[in-house]
């Protein structure tokens, strides 16, 4: 490839510090505000302005009242630093791509990630713009070597052939209903054969292995069986049964009071959750962040 070389004199190109001062003081209107923002102090925004107007040998912005307003030189200057300074800023997200960014497609579990990943994935984004995640559900396992996907959320136990695993949490459960159906906890839990019980059919021993933890031998009667949580909570919502429910998932109806506790206790459940990612695989600079990322979420850093 051949070399071209800037040709610009250096004399006429100013600081990237002057230019972020001096776009935030005219949008902000205060040297104060502007280094705030900054993390500056107003002493070093008021000398990187004198600099950018000693360089140009214009005055850009000029005292009014109690504010900083800018002159028809500086309106028509910050117009031209802010289009230099987003086609920077996309330019290095762009160049920062080609090695550390790219696409992650994810398969998750609904209920997980309606409720614990989706509203920390906006922290994610925010902190790495050059990668693109795109989320599938999935409700088993299913094999890597003939799929599109570069990771999965994982329920259950380290029983995944071929992976690696990165746990996130356990999964406690609270049994829940409409405050229609319960006016206050229960504090026997096998009185709570005495209502109709929602199961899950992928945890079709939830509710028995629930009261055996909390040292009850007693067999829940069968009843209604739901293939996710969001539908199985609509149904207790209802009125329909108490269901069995993860606390990540029960807060937001607990709080807002469509559901209540029918049991005061909880329990551990049978599982935990994990990231999981075929080992056979070259792992990409796209996996190597979010994983680092979620290990963060995982732990509460």
């Amino acid at each position: 490839m051949r070399k071209t070389h800037m040709s610009v004199p250096r004399r006429y190109l100013p600081s990237i510090s002057a230019l972020l001062a001096f776009e935030a003081v005219a949008r902000l209107g205060s040297a104060t505000r502007a280094a705030s923002e900054l993390s500056l102090t107003q002493s070093a925004i008021s000398r990187q302005l004198r600099s950018l107007e000693d360089q140009l040998g214009a005055e850009l912005i000029v005292r009014e009242g109690r504010g900083l307003v800018l002159t028809s030189k500086g309106d028509d200057y910050v117009r031209e630093v802010r289009d230099i300074l987003q086609r920077l800023a996309q330019a290095t997200v762009s160049a920062r791509s080609e090695t550390t960014g790219g696409t992650l497609n994810l398969a998750i579990l609904p209920a997980f990630g309606m409720h614990w990943l989706a509203p920390r994935l906006r922290d994610f984004a925010r902190n790495h713009p050059e990668v693109t995640v795109n989320l599938s559900t999935r409700l088993a396992r299913f094999d890597f070597r003939t799929s599109s996907f570069d990771a999965a959320i994982h329920f259950g136990r380290e029983d995944w052939p071929g992976v690696g695993y990165l746990p996130l949490l356990p999964e406690t459960v609270v049994p829940v209903c409409s405050p229609a159906l319960l006016s206050s906890p229960l504090s026997d839990p096998t009185d709570l054969l005495h209502y109709d019980l929602l199961h899950l059919d992928t945890r079709p021993r939830g509710w028995i292995r629930w009261m055996r933890a909390l040292g009850s031998e007693a067999v829940p009667p069968p009843g209604m069986v739901f293939d996710q949580f969001s539908t199985m909570a609509q149904a207790a919502i209802h009125g329909m049964g108490v269901a069995l429910l993860p606390t990540f998932f029960a807060e937001p109806y607990l709080a807002n009071g469509q559901l209540v506790l029918a049991s005061e206790h909880s329990s551990e459940s049978i599982g935990s959750y994990y990231l999981v990612w075929p080992r056979d695989r070259e792992e990409t600079s796209a996996l190597t962040s979010f994983r680092k990322w979620l290990k963060c979420q995982a732990s509460g850093i």
